[in-house]
């Protein structure tokens, strides 16, 4: 399973961004689907949770500004992320529970992840 992020930019303070993370391979069904940001040292930060049956949780930093949600028949999850601060500024990737065909469960993380900036 491969998992590619994108949609990162440079945007004023306030501004808003929509992040994507598509997975593409063989596979049975995704679950679980994490949005996270790296922090100094790249200390993994969960921003954003969503379910199979899209239940969503927050990190309470973006409660209220920023919103999960899946597309199944794409593979793939969005980060729409509104009111941005300076201090939401990071890489941003993403991880996936992945069912492979064969049954076995993967958790896969995404490549370089997305960067986004935010300027006061």
């Amino acid at each position: 399973v491969q998992v590619v992020e994108s949609g990162g930019g440079s945007v004023q303070s306030g501004g808003s961004l929509r992040l994507s993370c598509t997975a593409s391979g063989t596979m049975l069904k995704i679950y679980t689907m994490d949005w996270f940001r790296l922090g100094p040292g790249n200390q993994r930060e969960l921003v954003a949770s969503i379910t199979v049956n899209s239940s969503t949780e927050y990190a309470d930093s973006v409660k209220g500004r920023f919103t999960i949600a899946r597309d199944d028949a794409k593979n793939t999850v969005y980060l729409q992320m509104d009111s941005l601060k300076p201090e939401d500024a990071a890489v941003y990737t993403c991880g996936l529970a992945v069912q492979s065909v064969e049954g076995t469960f993967e958790y896969a993380y995404g490549g370089q992840g997305t960067k986004v900036t935010v300027a006061s």
